[in-house]
């Protein structure tokens, strides 16, 4: 069965850093474009980032371009993004997610984890 599994959220301070894992299983990871989401309280679902399969492409929103580095490691169906510099506004729960961004809805969407940046 196709499943994906976030960590490495927290509480951090505004300036800080984190980095958030998803593992996968269950489909062909290596091929698959993969994104990172976020959903802040009482905010729709934000695209942040997208990798391709080979991870010779990547593509980031304005909100977080030169502060996050969207990365993967296909030998062990891993998705990372590497948060840097962040801001009260990055709180939210961050998703990976398979698929193309461009696509009506999301393959396959993990549950998420919390990122709370406060001081």
């Amino acid at each position: 069965q196709a499943q994906l599994v976030e960590s490495g959220g927290g509480l951090v301070q505004p300036g800080g850093s984190l980095r958030l894992s998803c593992a996968a299983s269950g489909f062909r990871f290596g091929i698959s474009p993969m994104n990172w989401l976020r959903q802040a309280p009482g905010k729709e679902l934000e695209w942040i980032s997208d990798i391709s399969g080979g991870a010779g492409y990547t593509a980031y929103a304005d909100s977080v371009k030169g502060r996050f580095t969207i990365s993967r490691d296909n030998a062990k169906n891993m998705l990372y993004l590497q948060m840097n510099s962040l801001k009260v506004e990055d709180t939210a729960v961050y998703y990976c997610a398979k698929g193309s961004r461009y696509a009506s809805t999301w393959d396959l969407r993990g549950q998420g984890t919390q990122v709370t940046v406060s001081s």
